[in-house]
């Protein structure tokens, strides 16, 4: 089985590789591992299917003209393992369907779509993929960025609406160096977009659960402190009910008329209709937002608007990624039936 690291590699090899993986050919290939039951299918497993169905029989329940009630009762008793991601939550209620389940592999980093209390208390593991996304998320986090700031959407639909002819004077972005950018929540993700922000010039402080010893950057105890000292803030925190909604009106508000807000993390830590309410009416400066409350619809109100950035939450969606994420399922899966140490394990 490889190695996390090992896995991480195979993102060097040249652009021809990222083709979605594939079976070997093998006219004799071995007996599948064990069963896999898929509700929805994660992008990761659309992508890579033929790869990962090579190696384990797949129940898909989306294919079943059945009810998924009904389809999981079918196979109540024998499905031991899961796949998911955040488009199939793992709740208690499929859990209960699922008496004999004792592994729920989750094709992304968050697993805040899986009930990991009832996952404690039924003695379930829970794998994801680990950091492996972080540095795309990262990237898109700061492409957002500049892109609000700089305008760069908005400058394409002013020049494909035909407008650059009689309007000769566009209206002026905002240079990022300098900005001073606060980060919530500095942990993988945060941390690499700490690293390309500094390396741009920027100033960045943080807020966490707690103070971390290993850096330099400016702490703030909280979020509000945060956005009242920074120009720009990114939001890279995990949804939890203590982070559900903590970006509000009084947080807004304290970011500014020229404060810009990034989210690359869930949807529900900022309480949207705050947010679209300080856009609409220009107590906040611009949004880049790749992830939204009630995915995928997203508030019409920010359509009309040229400061806000929009995007299907895909800062995490490269081909390298989705290579790497399907190595990383497969291992997990390999590992659990044979009874080896999962490579990704949640605590």
């Amino acid at each position: 089985m490889q190695s996390l690291k090992q896995i991480s590699t195979l993102s060097n090899r040249s652009e021809v590789q990222f083709l979605p993986l594939m079976a070997q050919e093998d006219h004799q290939s071995p007996p599948y591992l064990g069963q896999v039951l898929v509700i929805r299918p994660p992008p990761v497993f659309s992508v890579h299917e033929q790869y990962i169905s090579s190696k384990f029989q797949i129940l898909k329940a989306y294919e079943s003209p059945l009810p998924t009630h009904d389809f999981l009762q079918t196979y109540a008793q024998s499905v031991k393992v899961v796949l998911c991601s955040g488009g199939s939550p793992i709740t208690a209620d499929v859990l209960h369907d699922l008496p004999a389940l004792q592994l729920v592999v989750s094709s992304t980093t968050g697993v805040n779509h899986i009930d990991m209390a009832e996952c404690r208390r039924r003695e379930i593991r829970v794998t994801n993929t680990g950091d492996l996304f972080s540095d795309d998320v990262a990237d898109g986090a700061v492409g957002l960025l500049i892109d609000v700031m700089r305008r760069i959407s908005a400058g394409d639909r002013f020049v494909r609406g035909g407008r650059w002819p009689a309007i000769s004077e566009y209206p002026l972005g905002s240079k990022l160096g300098g900005k001073r950018v606060g980060i919530v929540g500095l942990g993988n993700i945060g941390s690499s977009v700490a690293t390309r922000l500094e390396a741009m010039g920027c100033i960045v402080s943080y807020t966490s659960r707690q103070k971390k010893n290993s850096t330099h950057y400016t702490f703030y105890p909280n979020v509000l402190q945060l956005a009242s000292n920074s120009d720009a803030l990114i939001i890279c925190c995990a949804l939890t009910n203590d982070t559900r909604h903590m970006i509000n009106n009084t947080v807004l508000r304290a970011l500014g008329k020229t404060g810009v807000i990034v989210n690359v993390a869930r949807g529900a830590i900022i309480d949207e209709v705050e947010l679209v309410e300080c856009l609409v009416e220009g107590e906040v400066g611009g949004a880049g937002l790749d992830v939204f409350e009630k995915e995928p619809k997203v508030p019409n109100e920010l359509f009309e608007l040229d400061n806000v950035v929009l995007s299907s939450h895909s800062t995490a969606c490269t081909r390298e990624c989705f290579y790497d994420a399907a190595q990383t399922v497969v291992a997990n899966l390999e590992a659990f039936f044979m009874s080896k140490p999962l490579l990704t394990p949640v605590s």
